[in-house]
């Protein structure tokens, strides 16, 4: 199985607890790893060059999934619109219509670069938060969703849903000196961060879907 991972700080639990898993079901799956940005994975995903992702979910609409996301309850700091003329970011897809959904005007950043803007004291629109005051939902940035091998994956994510995953702190400094940031500005950022689909994320999410229809 090849399994799609976003490159991004705000999947690292996942990535810690997949290694984890792969390595204790060796014997009873092999998995392969790819990692990339999200408008890269969500075209691996179509493809199906790759079986099972956290996908953009403005494209995971007509998707098998599971009841894992990348959730943000109000502010997530790492998707940004920064000041000045429109521009989309080209790593993006659920973003880039987050904004126009929004009828937010500027450029969009998000990821790990996003996230050091900001911690380096930049300006800009908390995206997941402009749709909390509009809304007062939560926001779905990405849903972990397959085309293969669904019972695998949905043990997977009921795994994961039911373990906390603690992240050994020579992962935390490396990942965090990647990006130039502190290892507690890291596990700060993930407090922010939610993976487990709650009805209000559904209803967020089935909310976001509509309006992208419209724009």
């Amino acid at each position: 199985m090849l399994f799609g991972s976003i490159s991004y700080l705000n999947l690292l639990p996942f990535q810690v607890f997949l290694k984890r898993y792969i390595s204790s079901n060796a014997a009873k799956m092999t998995f392969r790893n790819k990692r990339a940005v999200p408008s890269a994975i969500n075209k691996a995903f179509k493809h199906q060059s790759i079986h099972a992702a956290f996908i953009s979910s403005v494209a995971s609409d007509k998707c098998k999934c599971t009841d894992l996301g990348i959730i943000a309850h109000k502010k997530v700091y790492s998707v940004l619109l920064l000041e000045g003329k429109n521009q989309t970011d080209p790593a993006s897809a659920t973003s880039n219509q987050l904004a126009k959904v929004l009828n937010l005007q500027g450029q969009v950043l998000i990821g790990d670069i996003a996230l050091k803007h900001y911690l380096d004291g930049g300006t800009g629109i908390d995206l997941a938060q402009a749709w909390h005051e509009r809304t007062g939902l939560p926001f779905v940035f990405a849903r972990l969703c397959y085309n293969k091998h669904g019972d695998s994956i949905q043990k997977l994510a009921r795994t994961f849903s039911r373990k906390k995953t603690k992240i050994p702190q020579y992962i935390l400094k490396h990942e965090a000196k990647k990006r130039g940031i502190a290892p507690k500005q890291l596990t700060w950022y993930l407090e922010h961060i939610h993976y487990e689909m709650d009805w209000k994320s559904k209803r967020g999410l089935k909310y976001f879907l509509k309006e992208s229809k419209k724009v």
